[in-house]
């Protein structure tokens, strides 16, 4: 089967083609590259087409899956990596995430109906869960109060997956995961912090008091987890929701500077907020229950403080 992959070329996408890209299947692209700061057609092979889509825009989008669905031998699985990734971008102006996280799934969603494609896996966000506080959160959780626009827009199209679940599609995973780290990255504090000690190396100014703790999944770890997660042998008739994550290891804000500046800027001093959060939508702590995910038979093979220290290098490195 040929795979269709909205936001191709954004952080998340971006490695999950080129982990796919050594296997015998037909990779279609789809993205506006807004938000992507590498060249992707310097990064594949012969296998994959690239499409430049605005996915909000319905009859651009029909026009592009049209087009694909007559090159293609069979009908795609999508994979929905497309959203809004500036989460404070968002609050500022609400039309982004709902052009780029809702309009996106909604208009492919339509494509899926109209030219009977049955697979879709959607990209979701620990986001939709809201502030919890330190009660762990699992799948079966609510009620669901995201405090983020894109949390919400993350809702509303978990809710017309569901909803197209029932009515034609015959396969559907919701990955729901918390902070993801690597590279090539666009965005993220390691990204942040190592762009601002590029600026002023003797400083690092830090949104929040560094208090702020969450567990972090290293991107490689993710799409492990999501493809083994695709199989057919899970969720027959079940819930499509799944926390993908670590066991309960959150890292501090704080630990992450200080381990940041090690590699990018080994004198700088860190000058903290007084706020216990970085921004309007933040969630400063959360607990995640994985168990279900885990219980399939996967764990991610890096923890929280592996999957940062190894995303520092990685993203020192992507921005010499």
């Amino acid at each position: 089967m040929s795979i269709l992959v909205a936001g191709g070329a954004g952080f998340i996408g971006y490695n999950f083609i080129k982990k796919l890209s050594s296997r015998n299947k037909k990779i279609f692209v789809l993205d506006n590259f807004s938000n992507s700061s590498f060249n992707i057609k310097k990064s594949v092979n012969n296998n994959i087409s690239i499409f430049k889509c605005n996915l909000a825009n319905a009859s651009e989008t029909n026009s592009i899956i049209n087009k694909i669905i007559k090159y293609s031998d069979s009908n795609p699985e999508v994979w929905h990596f497309a959203a809004n990734s500036d989460i404070q971008a968002g609050i500022h102006n609400p039309k982004i995430d709902l052009d780029n996280t809702f309009l996106s799934t909604y208009n492919l969603l339509e494509c899926c109906k109209k030219y009977e494609i049955k697979s879709f896996y959607f990209a979701s966000s620990s986001a939709v869960y809201g502030d919890h506080f330190l009660r762990k959160i699992k799948e079966s959780d609510g009620p669901l109060m995201p405090i983020s626009n894109y949390g919400a827009m993350k809702l509303a199209s978990e809710g017309i997956c569901f909803a197209s679940y029932e009515n034609f599609l015959d396969k559907l995973r919701v990955f729901r995961f918390p902070n993801v780290v690597g590279s090539p990255a666009t965005h993220g504090v390691i990204y942040d912090f190592i762009n601002k000690l590029k600026r002023t190396p003797n400083q690092l100014k830090v949104l929040g008091n560094g208090t702020q703790k969450k567990s972090y999944i290293h991107v490689d770890d993710l799409i492990e987890g999501m493809i083994f997660l695709s199989n057919d042998i899970f969720n027959l008739g079940q819930n499509p929701i799944y926390n993908i994550g670590q066991v309960d290891d959150p890292v501090s804000v704080s630990w992450i500077a200080e381990e940041t500046i090690k590699i990018a800027s080994p004198k700088a001093k860190i000058i903290y907020g007084k706020e216990n959060r970085g921004w309007l939508g933040d969630i400063p702590k959360f607990k995640y229950d994985t168990k279900k995910t885990f219980n399939c038979g996967w764990k991610p093979k890096l923890n929280s403080k592996e999957s940062i220290k190894k995303a520092i290098l990685e993203i020192f490195n992507q921005l010499k």
